[in-house]
């Protein structure tokens, strides 16, 4: 699966809010949710391999998955 990260998500990856959490992070997550998602959902409880939890806001569209937004806990 085709996994596109917006700017605005690379942008938050360098907020303290969401320290430690890496690209290759976010696309083993987006890779893991099954099914399709034709609407904007936030999908909670990742891990990042530093520990970190986040969630992720993900759709479903033609070129594969839009990674919209990460949110560090």
């Amino acid at each position: 699966m085709n996994v596109i990260i917006t700017e605005h998500a690379r942008k938050r990856l360098r907020d303290y809010r969401q320290d430690k959490i890496t690209v290759a992070d976010i696309i083993t997550a987006t890779t893991g949710i099954p099914g399709r998602v034709p609407t904007a959902t936030r999908f909670r409880g990742f891990f990042a391999k530093s520990g970190r939890m986040f969630d992720i806001v993900a759709k479903d569209i033609s070129n594969g998955r839009l990674v919209i937004t990460v949110i560090g806990k």
